[in-house]
């Protein structure tokens, strides 16, 4: 079977409808269009999870490439706001930035599980969990770019990001869960912005994320292995 369960744009257009969403404050459906539960009191901002999905039957995990989506005015944005033409951000900063977070995603995401005993594998099939992420709605306060010379540029946060996941059958391919959750990635104290301290807040994100899936996983399967 192959892994690449949903169109890469169809993805897109599902996690920008849900962001937008909660980004108004408007409540999220108890149901939503293909079936799916909306889970209480979750640590991350909206779960969807299939009635009577139980995840304690994967034992590997297939991890997709991370899809990466800055915020749709991002960039005019910043360069509205910029003062000198060499520090503008252009299209290929940009695609700079989504790859290296791309690769961070999943670097951080296969260390976590694999340090829990998690299988990695790259082909699907009986017992295995299809991870589906992307990233989207991104911002960064202060990108390092390579025009901007010895310029420091001071922030109070790197930016901010939503998690968009899904979780397919790997045998099947149906889904079984939606997660959703918006973040702000570093926001303690005013500090220099270079792309050293921004993917060290990226990754601290990266890594909680990481660390509730796992959570999950491990809590769904030791309450089964108790019921046994």
């Amino acid at each position: 079977m192959r892994l690449n369960v949903l169109p890469t744009f169809a993805a897109a257009a599902l996690s920008m409808l849900l962001a937008a969403t909660l980004s108004a404050g408007n409540p999220l459906p108890e149901v939503s269009h293909d079936g799916l539960h909306l889970m209480k009191n979750t640590k991350l901002r909206a779960v969807y999870m299939k009635p009577g999905a139980n995840l304690a039957e994967y034992d590997k995990v297939a991890l997709l490439a991370c899809y990466v989506a800055f915020n749709k005015n991002w960039q005019r944005n910043y360069n509205d706001q910029s003062m000198d033409l060499m520090d503008r951000v252009t299209d290929q900063d940009m695609k700079n930035i989504r790859d290296k977070l791309a690769e961070e995603f999943n670097k951080v995401f296969t260390d976590v599980l694999t340090k829990s005993g998690h299988e990695m594998v790259s082909t699907a099939g009986t017992g295995v969990l299809i991870v589906q992420p992307a990233i989207v709605n991104l911002e960064v306060t202060a990108p390092d770019l390579m025009s901007a010379g010895m310029e420091q540029n001071f922030s109070a946060d790197a930016g901010q990001m939503t998690l968009y996941m899904q979780l397919y059958d790997g045998k099947t391919g149906d889904i079984i869960a939606r997660v959703i959750d918006p973040e702000a990635a570093g926001d303690e104290a005013f500090e220099v912005r270079n792309s050293v301290t921004n993917m060290a807040d990226a990754e601290r994100v990266l890594r909680r994320w990481a660390t509730i899936l796992d959570s999950h996983l491990a809590t769904v399967t030791a309450a089964t292995s108790a019921k046994q």
